[in-house]
């Protein structure tokens, strides 16, 4: 699907999103099954209506269901990334501290970094414990777009911005997703 962050391709399911990969993604970063195109699978569909929305500034939450491939470290890991609210950051560390595991930052990262289902599970939410944009798949400039469409301004970090948001009490969004 054509977006304002380029061409992505939405991968589907029987059970539910599978993958959403970038234009340039590097094959290597999410292993797929054999696919096969369906241009009017349902998943895929509403995946695109519900990513156009957000584009549009319309949409806050998806409600799609995921069906991940991973491990379970991985799985909990996304789980966290999901339960991230819209227009909201958090840093390696807080995730690793929210799944209970305060010493597996750097684990953390390399989960993120092979999260699927980008923009949907916001793992551009994730954030240095600086308060500074890191690594992440689509690029620099691509996750420092997502974010202002989340916020409707620049991102802009700093270490108060960054230290209030540890401060807010994590919430955890009920959603239909598959892990």
């Amino acid at each position: 699907m054509k977006s304002p962050v380029g061409r992505l391709k939405l991968v589907a399911s029987e059970r539910g999103l599978t993958a959403i990969q970038w234009e340039n993604d590097d094959p290597k970063r999410v292993r797929l099954a054999p696919l096969v195109e369906d241009e009017n699978h349902s998943v895929l569909l509403e995946a695109e209506r519900q990513l156009n929305d957000y584009f549009a500034g319309k949409l806050k939450r998806f409600s799609l269901r995921f069906d991940f491939a991973g491990t379970e470290f991985q799985k909990e890991v996304w789980r966290a990334l999901a339960a991230i609210p819209f227009g909201e950051t958090r840093s390696y560390g807080d995730i690793a501290r929210q799944i209970g595991r305060p010493k597996a930052v750097r684990a953390v990262g390399v989960a993120n970094g092979r999260n699927p289902i980008s923009i949907m599970v916001p793992c551009h939410r994730v954030i240095g414990s600086n308060g500074k944009l890191t690594g992440y798949a689509g690029g620099l400039e691509t996750k420092a777009f997502l974010l202002k469409t989340e916020s409707r301004k620049e991102h802009r970090p700093t270490a108060t911005q960054h230290d209030h948001q540890l401060r807010k009490p994590s919430r955890i969004n009920a959603r239909p997703l598959i892990f």
